[in-house]
């Protein structure tokens, strides 16, 4: 067993279910997501990023771009929700920016979906 390969994939299937976690829920009502959680899943698929730097393989590139979109689209509701909860924010985090943090994360979501069904498609390709 590859050491390296576990913790790469441990960081990928990480960023991929902190991310689900945080945007299950009701898509508007805050109290359904944790910015705790948000901040987990960005630290950890920026980690997953780094890591996917030393592939030169075609099937690195791309997934080098899938976590580049999940890290722009977390880092992007990382900062919706800081501008709405600082004193550039006049009210707060409401529904209707929550729901834009949570489709955010969503987009996100998808991503690290790709990134872990192109993990998988690679792994099965492998031979012994």
């Amino acid at each position: 067993m590859n050491l390296e390969k576990v913790v790469f994939a441990f960081f990928i299937v990480l960023a991929l279910t902190l991310n689900f976690g945080f945007f299950v829920g009701e898509i508007d009502n805050p109290e359904h997501h944790n910015v705790y959680e948000l901040y987990a899943a960005l630290v950890v698929s920026l980690i997953a990023t780094v890591m996917k730097f030393g592939d030169r393989t075609h099937m690195g590139a791309v997934l080098l771009a899938t976590s580049l979109v999940a890290d722009l689209q977390l880092i992007v509701a990382a900062i919706v929700w800081g501008w709405a909860t600082s004193a550039g924010g006049s009210e707060g985090i409401n529904s209707a920016t929550m729901a834009s943090i949570a489709s955010l994360s969503g987009g996100a979501l998808l991503a690290n979906i790709t990134s872990v069904v192109l993990l998988v498609t690679e792994t099965v390709q492998v031979k012994r």
